[in-house]
């Protein structure tokens, strides 16, 4: 089995940004953790970070026949991208919509996204622990 775990804007900026929201781990650190995870579960995994979101878009187009599921944390992208959205739409792998905030508890722009309704599940709010969340339910939904 294998997942690609994609990230979008600013992500790269974990640790530094705002770490009072998104917590004092980099994006290296939370990669370096869901790969043990996913080891654990016997997943291989790809990792995909990019602040563009043609490129976001041509990772998902490539997934198709690559991949067997999606984690994706789209940031910013979330709440804009028509784009990304219908990226998925054209492919027919299941994904998982994750954010470490809690993005109900912040402003209220954050509350609207264009994926939760075609995602096959969303995790908010649990810091890096929403990726090890959407990568167990995703192995487990993947394996029924």
């Amino acid at each position: 089995m294998k997942i690609l775990v994609l990230n979008g804007p600013n992500l790269n900026m974990l640790g530094k940004r705002e770490p009072h929201i998104y917590g004092k781990l980099s994006l290296p650190d939370i990669e370096e953790t869901i790969k043990k995870h996913a080891k654990s579960l016997n997943v291989e995994i790809e990792f995909f970070q990019s602040n563009y979101e043609g490129a976001i878009v041509d990772k998902i187009h490539e997934a198709s026949g690559k991949v067997d599921g999606i984690i994706i944390n789209p940031g910013a992208f979330t709440h804009t991208s028509i784009a990304i959205r219908d990226a998925f739409l054209s492919i027919n792998i299941p994904f998982i919509e994750v954010h470490l905030s809690n993005v109900f508890s912040r402003e209220p722009f954050r509350h609207k996204s264009y994926l939760s309704d075609i995602a096959q599940g969303v995790v908010s709010g649990l810091k890096e622990y929403s990726y090890i969340c959407a990568l167990n339910f995703l192995v487990g939904f993947l394996k029924s």
